[in-house]
């Protein structure tokens, strides 16, 4: 009984599939010589009637943000239509957006940046009621108590978060801490739901959950966080989890971690590949999101597909605003280093 509900969504998903930019497109962006130009090309995409009306000179910052609007749109047109349990789901799809927003407002705070500037960089799907006054706060518990108690992440908070002040160690723990309280409780949602969507939605989880595991241990070597508090923040399923889990909570440096990578045996393959540079492992962990995103499309009948959607469309505002820089700051050589083809 899919259909009855939310055929016609995920219809609507997979047609807007057809928007995304294409390697060609790529190969195009690539011979432009300025930025007029990639927004000239951009006219012809399903950016076009986001740009054709933004007054030069234009700027990487406008075509990003003019990306965003467009995911802005389809995922407000996707919110309208859903009904339950899809508009749970896509509810949580929100979340992970808020989590980032807070941690850069309360960043930005604490080295005396304005709130309105703050506001600007905020990802437009993380958006809430009390964000503005998340440059008020001084302590955890006081930015839950006064902003935060209201919103949807208030319960990822729980008991953990003590009287502490403000600084760059407890903003990380907080935002990790947040995320691991987010991504299980997302995992146990969509496997409550079931069928084909629990089966495709615990792949990427266990992806997105080994990711994190992966990048809180490499920012975390040679700080002042112990080997228990950083196991702490890993989530409590994944690919890596418990053994690889155990054994990241014990690495000292990067060839350590990518030794864990490599050797897990319940890895996915693509990241049993070896590399040598942190820069190559977080393209390869952007090439793998993209390769199971993709996947998604070739079965019907889930959830996933949203997420998977989402995360696309986040690979190419990334890719748009990595040529962007390379074309304002004339390195034209670097775009391929950066940019990853979604089809």
């Amino acid at each position: 009984m899919f259909n009855t509900k939310d055929g016609f969504l995920e219809a609507t998903v997979r047609g807007c599939v057809g928007g995304f930019l294409r390697t060609e497109d790529y190969s195009n962006l690539q011979q432009c010589e300025t930025l007029e130009d990639i927004k000239l090309y951009l006219t012809n995409t399903d950016y076009g009637s986001l740009l054709q009306n933004e007054a030069s000179p234009t700027h990487p910052s406008l075509i990003v943000r003019c990306c965003l609007k467009k995911i802005v749109q389809d995922f407000s047109f996707f919110e309208a239509q859903a009904a339950e349990p899809l508009s749970t789901f896509l509810q949580y799809l929100k979340y992970g957006y808020m989590i980032d927003n807070i941690v850069l407002m309360v960043t930005g705070a604490m080295h005396e940046r304005e709130v309105t500037e703050l506001l600007d960089k905020c990802h437009p799907l993380g958006m809430f009621d009390s964000i503005a006054s998340l440059g008020a706060v001084s302590n955890l518990r006081e930015l839950h108590r006064i902003v935060l108690v209201d919103t949807p992440i208030s319960a990822y908070f729980g008991e953990c978060f003590r009287d502490e002040n403000l600084d760059e160690v407890n903003i990380e723990i907080l935002r990790n801490s947040l995320y691991k309280a987010y991504l299980e409780d997302f995992f146990e949602l969509s496997q409550m739901l079931g069928g084909l969507t629990a089966e495709v939605m615990k792949e990427i989880l266990f992806f997105e959950a080994d990711r994190r595991a992966v990048n809180i241990t490499i920012n975390s070597i040679g700080t002042e966080l112990s080997r228990d508090d950083r196991r702490k923040l890993f989530s409590d399923f994944g690919h890596l989890h418990p053994e690889g889990h155990r054994d990241l909570a014990l690495c000292n440096d990067f060839e350590q971690v990518l030794s864990v990578i490599v050797n897990n045996s319940t890895s996915p393959n693509i990241l049993q590949k070896s590399t040598s540079e942190e820069m190559n492992i977080e393209k390869l962990f952007y090439e793998t999101e993209v390769m199971k995103c993709r996947s998604m499309f070739t079965q019907q009948f889930h959830y996933g597909i949203f997420y998977a959607y989402l995360k696309l469309r986040e690979q190419e505002v990334r890719n748009l605003m990595w040529l962007s820089e390379c074309v304002a700051q004339d390195q034209k050589y670097r775009i391929v280093d950066g940019v990853i083809s979604i089809l």
